[in-house]
């Protein structure tokens, strides 16, 4: 993997592990010359992360709609910020600059590009690996709501099995790189689309 996007929210909320692990994957993305992609803010988890792989020497590519870099919550000091007109452009974007993604604890915002992107790799749109930092159980309750998906019959084992999840961020990387989704022909035999 060449690029890694972080989708993750605009605020922290001081947990010092999840600090930590910021800095882990930075060091694991900078060591391994993995660029970050990112929604291109300066405050909350988006700006640890980013501040974070700078830091460290490492690429940080913004992309950021342009209603809010106007709000003056872009970051400042990138390696690329591309400026876009919306959300969707944002998201399609960092799906097409980047070769996986890893969301890390936020909110509605980074819930959203999650399961859309996640959705996306379902429909067989890519075939990038999605992961969950899941730091201190925060998507925990997000998990076992898949597997109840699974239990009532909305959501096939193989689709579920679409979701990586660790809390480390070292093991998380590495399940990414081992990635392989099933061909496109294959998935829609499954779904029964074919």
């Amino acid at each position: 993997m060449k690029s890694i996007c972080v989708f993750c929210g605009a605020n922290f909320n001081g947990d010092e592990q999840l600090k930590t692990a910021i800095g882990q994957l930075a060091e694991i993305m900078v060591n391994q010359n993995i660029s970050l992609i990112f929604g291109g803010g300066k405050v909350g988890v988006m700006g640890l992360i980013a501040d974070a792989v700078l830091q460290r020497g490492g690429k940080a590519i913004g992309v950021i709609p342009t209603f809010l870099m106007d709000k003056e919550v872009g970051h400042k000091g990138l390696t690329e910020m591309h400026v876009v007109e919306n959300m969707h452009q944002r998201k399609q974007l960092m799906n097409e600059l980047c070769d996986g993604i890893i969301t890390l604890p936020g909110g509605f915002g980074t819930l959203e590009e999650f399961f859309e992107v996640l959705t996306w790799l379902q429909l067989g749109l890519h075939n990038k690996p999605i992961g969950l930092l899941n730091i201190n159980g925060f998507y925990d309750f997000l998990l076992k709501q898949m597997d109840v998906m699974v239990e009532n019959r909305f959501l096939k084992p193989t689709n579920r099995n679409l979701v990586l999840s660790s809390s480390k961020p070292g093991e998380l990387v590495k399940l990414m790189q081992n990635f392989n989704t099933l061909p496109d022909e294959v998935w829609f035999k499954d779904q029964n689309l074919t």
